[in-house]
């Protein structure tokens, strides 16, 4: 048996697949078997996109990830799932509550709820007679989080702000975690609001402004950032999205860098641009976790 990597936090690294809900992977039967594989191959984690249409001028199938993330939930036993990043001002947050929590309750416990803005804002909202202005969906993803996290509570609960109102209720179940599935926040580094957002919840999930890598420089940057808005003393996970060529020692080296600064999960990409077919997917997910 392997010895589990630790980032300087101490924290055990922990690596998952990350892929588009649309394309050739825009069916839930297709994803609930990739899902499947990637927990035999011992990746730890089964994560997708969470797009309505992605590209406006490209129709494509698109699956929505709820209905294949229960797929995926009823086809593992053992790997966290999680729709990264849900785009929470396109969504009734009382509904999402329902549609969260029977998934962790399905799952066992394998839910992780990622949150962002969403993007691109014209073929997410725009097209579709929404709200685009970033500043009111970030107004709107501020509201439903706090919303998210009283209804999953399980006790008495009302809401008043500028988007969102909930009179008194009570939502059951609660989700099978306790107090609650953990909340992972994306943001585009070095834009800070995100990452004081982030502060407030679980986990971050950083790209930099139009969609790149960060470096493990930037990740270090943010992750201080963070962390020195941050109040709670509870878990928190540095969650990045990237490119290892292969599993073992060889993708191993292309983590390494991240781990030192404080990475605790890996997520290895498949997008448009690389990897997009079931046979480029299955390829990389049989090779396995970039560590050694």
């Amino acid at each position: 048996m392997s010895v589990p990597t630790l980032n300087q936090r101490g924290v055990s690294l922990r690596y998952g697949m990350f892929l588009p809900n649309f394309g050739p992977f825009g069916d839930p039967s297709v994803l609930a078997e990739l899902a499947a594989e990637t927990e035999r191959a011992g990746w730890d984690g089964f994560f997708i996109w969470d797009h309505i249409l992605f590209d406006d001028r490209t129709p494509q199938a698109v699956v929505d990830p709820w209905v294949a993330l229960t797929a995926c939930a009823t086809a593992t036993t053992t790997i966290l799932l999680g729709a990264l990043m849900t785009p929470l001002a396109r969504r009734r947050p009382w509904k999402l509550a329902r549609e969260t929590a029977s998934l962790d309750v399905l799952s066992g416990g394998r839910l992780v709820f990622g949150a962002g803005l969403g993007f691109p804002p014209y073929a997410e909202f725009g097209l579709f007679g929404e709200e685009s202005d970033d500043i009111v969906r970030a107004e709107k993803l501020d509201e439903g989080l706090t919303i998210l996290d009283g209804l999953w509570s399980g006790q008495d609960f009302e809401f008043s702000g500028r988007h969102y109102t909930v009179e008194r209720t009570r939502f059951l179940p609660t989700p099978h975690q306790q107090p609650r599935p953990p909340i992972w926040i994306a943001g585009w580094w070095p834009n800070k609001a995100p990452f004081r957002r982030a502060a407030r919840w679980d986990g971050v999930f950083p790209e930099l402004v139009g969609g790149a890598i960060p470096t493990p420089q930037d990740l270090a940057a943010l992750l201080d950032y963070v962390h020195a808005h941050r109040e709670a003393s509870t878990p928190f996970d540095a969650v990045l999205n990237g490119y290892s060529s292969t599993g073992g020692d060889e993708g191993a080296q292309t983590v390494e860098p991240y781990i030192e600064v404080g990475l605790n999960w890996w997520l290895e990409r498949i997008e448009p641009n690389r990897l997009f077919s079931l046979e480029g997917a299955r390829e990389r997910i049989r090779g396995g976790p970039p560590k050694r």
